[in-house]
């Protein structure tokens, strides 16, 4: 699930509940509220009726007022809204009805044509050829930015690819939010890997915005999907990520190169084993809810300082184990999530809104999740978001028979 779509949300491919079925209230569980059947017409539709409007008022305008008075403001201005948000046929008739209402007025009014109508007219007929110039301008940078999404897209699916739905055995969604409109890619990070001591996954949350975020965010997935298949340990996965970092902190400028850090939870689900291990850098902790709509936040025994801070101390890393039953989906998040604001000030708390309720899979639950956190916020998130669920099935994942290497 990746942000700028429109196609049917993962929650209702999954298996929810579908457009115009009752919504639940995400503070009062799943009791269905009502869902209102019409939309209001959006801001970008009403303006594009106004230069019609326009130029009815000028009509009338020219019509009812003294001589003395002109109703060029109005058949100027028409064609000049029309312009950036219409097409070019559609300014086009919008300046020759301009000046056919600014033609018609005046000999309505019976004004000699060399007095008044004719620098009306070339008014009205100036201002109409910018509009033309003007939507062309605006259709050229619209053709610029769609090309940019497209880049951006393909940049977010080669540096943050989507994981496959089963991985291991295990089911497997993850969904993306940008806070910035428009944007695909930021600071977030998540992937997973099999390998031969089970699945492995990392999601983190780099410090900073903007293109150098993003190369870090390169680096820790790149050298995660290195460590995992060659670390016997999560905790020397944690360590291999950590100078992935400082190398690539002595490449970063200003205030990154001192204070670049990432935080980060790494997650390894060895095959048929039934658990899970842990190992935390900083990062909020991942959810546990289990088939019948238990919730255990995965909190660590000791706080650790995130990846990329190693010279403020040398700890060893330690990863927790913890079972991982049958039917039971773990979730992992960034701070984009826990840090959502409504309109009030107050947080989005994942752990109480997800207590005792059930999803039919891990599509279902990030989709939801982000339908939920869109509205909490009311469309205005601060911070990325990413959202990782792995669910395991109600019989043991198939062991791959992939052995550790000598």
């Amino acid at each position: 699930m990746r942000p700028g779509k429109v196609e049917e949300s993962p929650y209702a491919r999954a298996g929810g509940r579908l457009p115009g079925d009752p919504v639940p209230d995400p503070g009062l569980g799943d009791a269905p509220v009502p869902v209102r059947a019409r939309r209001r017409p959006g801001p970008r539709a009403l303006a594009r009726t106004l230069p019609a409007l326009l130029i009815v008022c000028g009509v009338l305008y020219g019509l009812l007022a003294p001589d003395d008075f002109t109703a060029v403001p109005f058949f100027t201005a028409a064609p000049l809204v029309a312009a950036p948000l219409s097409s070019l046929r559609t300014t086009v008739l919008t300046g020759l009805a301009s000046l056919a209402a600014a033609y018609a007025v005046h000999t309505d009014a019976g004004v000699h044509p060399a007095v008044g109508t004719l620098t009306d007219v070339v008014t009205v007929a100036t201002v109409a050829l910018l509009a033309v110039a003007i939507n062309r301008v605006v259709r050229r940078g619209d053709r610029r930015l769609a090309s940019a999404r497209e880049i951006a897209e393909a940049a977010q699916r080669a540096v943050l690819p989507e994981p496959d739905e089963r991985i291991g055995g295990y089911e497997i969604a993850a969904c993306y939010e940008a806070a910035r409109q428009d944007a695909f890619i930021g600071g977030d990070l998540y992937a997973v890997q099999d390998s031969p001591y089970g699945v492995r996954l990392v999601v983190g949350d780099v410090r900073g915005k903007g293109m150098g975020a993003v190369a870090a965010v390169a680096v820790v997935i790149g050298a995660f999907r290195e460590a995992a298949e060659q670390e016997a340990t999560l905790e020397a996965v944690a360590e291999r990520l950590e100078r992935a970092l400082a190398r690539e902190g002595t490449r970063r400028d200003g205030i990154d190169a001192f204070e670049g850090f990432t935080t980060a939870v790494l997650a390894e689900l060895p095959h048929g084993d039934g658990a899970v291990r842990i190992v935390n850098r900083g990062h909020p902790p991942p959810l546990l809810l289990h088939a019948d709509g238990t919730l255990r936040t995965l909190a660590p025994a000791e706080p650790a300082l995130p990846l990329g801070m190693g010279d403020l101390g040398l700890w060893p890393d330690r990863a927790t184990e913890t079972a991982f039953p049958s039917g039971a989906t773990l979730l992992f998040h960034t701070d984009g999530l826990s840090e959502a604001r409504d309109a009030h000030g107050r947080f989005y708390d994942p752990a109480r809104r997800l207590a005792g309720r059930t999803f039919p899979g891990p599509a279902a639950l990030v989709g939801r999740l982000a339908e939920e956190v869109r509205r909490h916020s009311g469309g205005g998130m601060t911070d990325d978001m990413a959202l990782l669920a792995v669910r395991r099935p109600a019989t043991s994942p198939t062991v791959t028979g992939r052995a550790p290497s000598a």
